[in-house]
């Protein structure tokens, strides 16, 4: 079974996919989409829906998996994030799979025994999983984990 983690964002979303067979967890790509800040609201919506449904068609996940928005101090911040979280989601779910949905502390625990992971501990335990992986950045690390999580969680 393939599964897509995704963390997203407006400036950047990651995503990352691995193969669960039984208990076993390989790495099978990660990467970051970028958008440009200068671009309108709608256009960077558009390149982030066109970029990540290009990912899925090229991976052909069967399931798929979405951090939780955290709330920041900024409303402005968080309403475009959740924008953003919402074009993860309906790209995910016009491919045909379920969507899970996880919160950063859950994502944080279940890869690290602790929801109050730092980001270094998560990226520690990521290479103990996946030996050898490359990871693209920060963002695509997040989403490696969210794919983790729902491996470890959900009933695959």
């Amino acid at each position: 079974m393939l599964i897509i983690g995704v963390d997203p964002g407006l400036g950047c979303t990651g995503w990352g996919v691995v193969a669960k067979a039984g208990s076993r967890l390989t790495h099978i790509a990660n990467g970051q989409i970028r958008t440009d800040a200068a671009a309108p609201l709608a256009m960077r919506l558009v390149t982030l829906d066109a970029e990540l449904s290009d990912v899925i068609a090229r991976h052909q996940p069967d399931a798929g998996a979405v951090e939780e928005v955290f709330v920041n101090a900024n409303p402005q911040s968080t309403l475009k994030l959740g924008q953003a979280r919402g074009v993860c989601l309906l790209a995910l779910a016009r491919a045909g799979m379920p969507v899970a949905e996880y919160a950063t502390r859950l994502v944080k625990k279940a890869l690290t025994g602790t929801g109050a992971a730092e980001k270094a501990q998560v990226q520690a335990m990521l290479r103990v999983l996946l030996p050898g992986v490359k990871l693209a950045g920060a963002d695509a690390a997040d989403a490696l984990a969210v794919a983790i999580c729902h491996a470890h969680i959900a009933r695959l």
